[in-house]
């Protein structure tokens, strides 16, 4: 196994448990990586400009102050990332996901997608760019312990298609 430290990038939905259950699976897989992901606390992401920067009574410029201040660290954390994943949801549109996807493909880092197959249509477009296309986070995981050890052997001692 490649001894380096791979960076993953966890953008995407934010009211779900998907990053703690890749989380959880690369442990279990001991796999030498890092991850990284934005501010997941909702208001603290929509609020950070205002309350550092001062606060705003126009609702476009509180969100532009929020927006750039979270841009610094989206787009420290992707350009220093080796595989961007990214998870849309159901619930809610990720525009933001969907910008974080486009931007690691411009930067030539490498995409995975996360989404239910009902958003096949909505995403043909991102899932287009993407190395791999997942169902589940098992199937990240499964993904990246490929991709780190070069070799399909999974932990706990099962293949992916038991």
């Amino acid at each position: 196994m490649d001894q380096r430290i791979w960076n993953i990038y966890l953008s995407g939905e934010i009211h779900t448990d998907w990053r703690e259950s890749i989380a959880s699976g690369l442990s279990d897989a001991e796999l030498p990586v890092q991850l990284h992901s934005p501010v997941c606390v909702h208001a603290d992401s929509d609020d950070c400009g205002s309350v550092i920067l001062g606060a705003e009574t126009d609702a476009f410029w509180h969100d532009h102050k929020g927006a750039s201040m979270n841009a610094i660290r989206t787009r420290t954390l992707i350009g220093i990332s080796d595989i961007v994943i990214v998870r849309f949801g159901e619930k809610y549109r990720q525009w933001n996901a969907a910008f974080d996807a486009g931007m690691a493909t411009a930067l030539g880092k490498p995409l995975i997608t996360v989404h239910e197959p009902n958003l096949n249509h909505a995403l043909k477009e991102v899932d287009a760019a993407a190395y791999a296309v997942c169902r589940t986070t098992e199937q990240v995981v499964q993904t990246l312990e490929y991709v780190v050890c070069g070799e399909l052997q999974f932990s706990k001692g099962r293949m992916a298609a038991e």
